[in-house]
Order: C-alpha cells, then structure tokens, then sequence
C-alpha cells in the first residue's frame, strides 16, 4: 500500500504520466472516429439504405448497454493498464482483418456490423478502465479541469473526424483510413506501457476473507446496489436517463428540422452542427481553465438549466429565424460539457476506487439504453406533432429538472453523503 510520502509525491508528479497516457488516448480517439465516419459513409455510398445503417448504429450502442456492467466488474478486478492496452490490442486486430477484407475485396455488409460491434464491445472495457484510472493519477482539485480538457477533446474529434475523413478517403483506399487507426491504436498501447497506473486494492472483510473472491455475478450486483443506497446519485441517474430519452431524439432529427421547418438544405444543417460543437470545444475549455464552484453539483445544475434553455430556443426559433436555432445550439453546447464534467469528476473524486468501473458503467449504461428506445419513437411522433416538439419537451425538461434539483438536499450534498461498498471499503492505492 501506498504511505503518506509515495501519495505526496504522486500527486504532486501526476501531469507526465497521466498526458502521457492521456496523449496516446486522443491519437487512438482520432483513429476510431476516423473509422467510423468511413464505415457509415462506405455503408451509405454501398447499399444507400436507412435500414441497413440502422443495425450499424445499433452495433455501437448495444454492448455498452448490455456490456457494460459485467465489463466494469472486470474493470474493479483486473488491472486497469492492462483492460485499456488488451481493448486497444482487440480493436486494432479486427481493423486489421477488416483492412484485409476490403484490400481483397472480400468485405460483406455482416462483417461491418461484426467489427462494428466487437470495436464497441471493446471500448466498453477500455472507457471505464481510462476513467476510473484518472482518478487515481489526477489529484482531486484537478478532476473537473481534466474533465473539461476531455470534453473539449471530444468535440473537437467531432468537428475535424467528418472532414479529415472526408478527405483521407478522397486520397486513400477504405483501407488506408483503417490503417490510420491501427496505427493510433499502437500509439496508445506504447503510452501505458510506458507509464504506472496504481490499482485500488480490497480491503478484506469477515464476509469475505483474505485470498476469497466474490462471483463475477456478485460484483455486477454489489455496483448496482451501490448506486441505489446512494440517493443522490441515484436520482441524478434517474433524471440523466430520462432526459436522454427526451433531448437525443430531437438532435437525431436535425435534419428534418431544417428542411422542414426552415426550409434549408445541406449548408443550414452544417452550421447548426458546427455551432454545437464549437459551443462544446469551448465549454470545455471554460471548464478545463475554470473549474467549476467549489460544490461541483451546483455547476452541473446550472449549466443544466442554461442548457434548456438553449434547446427550448431551438424548439421555439420561427421559421425565418435559422439565426436564433444557431445561437442557441452553441449555447446549449457551450453549457454540455459544464453540465457533464463536474458529475463524472464528482463520482471520480467520491466514489471508492475499487467500485469505479461498476458504478461509472451502470450509470452509462442506464443513461444508453434509452437511445435507442427514443430514436424508435422519435419518427412518428415527429410526423404527428412535427420536430419541433422534441426540442420543447426536451429543453423544457432540463430547465426543471435543473431546476428542481435544486431543492433536493440528496442531488445538492451529492459529494457529502455517498454510498460505500457492501462488500469492501475505500482503500489506498497500491503500489
């Protein structure tokens, strides 16, 4: 175990291994949205069917939802370094048959949706290993910060992937932008091997002696447990679930809202795309230099109730106001990474170590599996009470439910008053 002189001069060396590992990460980040944006596009200029790419957006989603809370078990079980440089190894393997298969143009529609879902099912190991292993090499005082400089990084990708890619396969074979990736994913696994991540270690109980082991099956359940003796985070679940449910399905429409509503066309969609993620970079970046209030909930409801604000603007822009949707989608994107940074580094910094990987995935995978429930019903609804709709209720929800969080002692103490483990305690890293 670590002593009170390691921690000290752990934390107070912790930038060179953690942007080491951290550098490797965004390399390997770019590769996979480069793939990606060339999967969907091959699929689309091959096959130019809705119902086949539906099945591709579904191989993303489903093993995080299904995946996820057995993978953070094994997460809290197995070293962290190595989860993160096997999920990278697996990803780059199956790229490289799936490289060898389009070189000899041997490629079926079913290998897509297979690679599809293995790299997915592999990035839902490699997600919570990098985030519960940030808070072991991140002091506590930093979490929000390195928690905007990752949302300002994802949307970054999100903007420069689609035209980088764009171009890559103007000048390359589907192929080469494949081996782009593998080449990202070397990177990253070169990056942890060169740098320590401190593993949390149980503490044994009299319910579970020295060298015993619960069942994998017990260990899903005791993180399931875990966040429903939490009230606070809990409730924060329940209203992250239910405004995925309500908010996603109207940004998966922005299409229709453009051209039906303002009578636009492939430019128009660009720049309400572009305006949110430009409001994300810079969120992030406010949020990496600023930090958040010293109570890091009280930040998330905020930019919550700002957020909604920006939708419902959307929601209630006229016709000739494409100016109105444009500012306010960058500023509900602005508001995005202030709303989910200081709640991821809030359970980073509160929950015990060796739980991390179970509670972060069953709170993704809650939060997931109402996407694909609110896409399904996102389309007659809009053609019944129009696009528009979705942006109101959407909006509107966050305004309440931001602001009603407010006064509900559980979300606001959220950093006070936690759970702790049935099974072990919070305890020292390891060295």
């Amino acid at each position: 175990m670590m002593n009170i002189e390691h921690t000290e001069q752990h934390q107070s060396k912790w930038q060179i291994p953690f942007f080491t590992v951290w550098t490797g990460q965004a390399f390997s980040l770019f590769g996979s949205n480069l793939v990606q944006f060339a999967l969907v596009w091959w699929l689309t200029k091959t096959t130019g069917s809705a119902t086949v790419l539906a099945p591709a957006t579904l191989a993303g989603i489903l093993p995080g939802i299904f995946v996820g809370p057995f993978a953070g078990a094994l997460v809290d079980r197995w070293s962290r370094r190595m989860v993160m440089i096997v999920a990278d190894g697996i990803i780059a393997l199956v790229t490289v048959g799936l490289a060898y298969l389009f070189a000899a143009s041997a490629v079926r529609i079913w290998h897509v949706y297979v690679i599809m879902f293995i790299r997915a099912a592999a990035g839902g190991f490699h997600w919570p290993a990098m985030q519960a292993s940030t808070s072991l090499m991140v002091p506590e005082k930093h979490l929000s910060r390195v928690a905007g400089l990752n949302q300002t990084l994802n949307g970054a990708m999100n903007i420069m992937s689609p035209p980088l890619g764009a171009l890559l396969l103007g000048l390359l074979p589907l192929q080469g932008v494949l081996a782009i990736d593998v080449g990202t994913a070397a990177l990253a696994i070169a990056a942890l091997s060169l740098v320590h991540i401190p593993q949390p270690q149980r503490r044994p109980t009299p319910a579970m002696p020295a060298g015993s082991r619960p069942s994998l099956w017990e260990d899903v359940r005791e993180g399931l447990r875990y966040v429903w003796c939490w009230p606070g985070l809990f409730a924060i679940l329940v209203m992250a679930t239910v405004l995925n449910f309500l908010v996603n399905p109207g940004f998966s429409l922005m299409p229709l809202l453009v051209t039906k509503h303002f009578g636009g066309g492939a430019m128009h969609l660009a720049w309400l795309e572009s305006g949110w993620g430009i409001g994300v970079v810079l969120g992030g970046l406010i949020l990496s230099v600023w930090g958040g209030f010293r109570r890091r909930v009280l930040t998330s409801l905020t930019a919550l109730v700002a957020m909604g604000t920006g939708i419902l603007a959307v929601g209630l822009a006229p016709s000739s106001a494409l100016w109105l949707a444009l500012g306010a989608l960058f500023f509900a994107g602005l508001m995005n990474p202030i709303v989910n940074g200081p709640l991821l580094a809030t359970v980073q910094a509160a929950v015990a170590p060796e739980m991390q990987g179970r509670v972060l995935t069953v709170m993704q995978s809650a939060a997931m599996a109402m996407s694909p429930l609110g896409m399904a019903i996102a389309g007659p609804v809009a053609d019944l009470l129009g696009v528009r709709v979705w942006f109101v209720i959407g909006g509107a929800a966050c305004m309440l439910m931001g602001i009603g969080a407010f006064f509900v002692p559980a979300i606001v103490y959220l950093e006070d008053n936690h759970a702790e483990p049935a099974v072990s305690t919070s305890t020292p890293m390891g060295t």
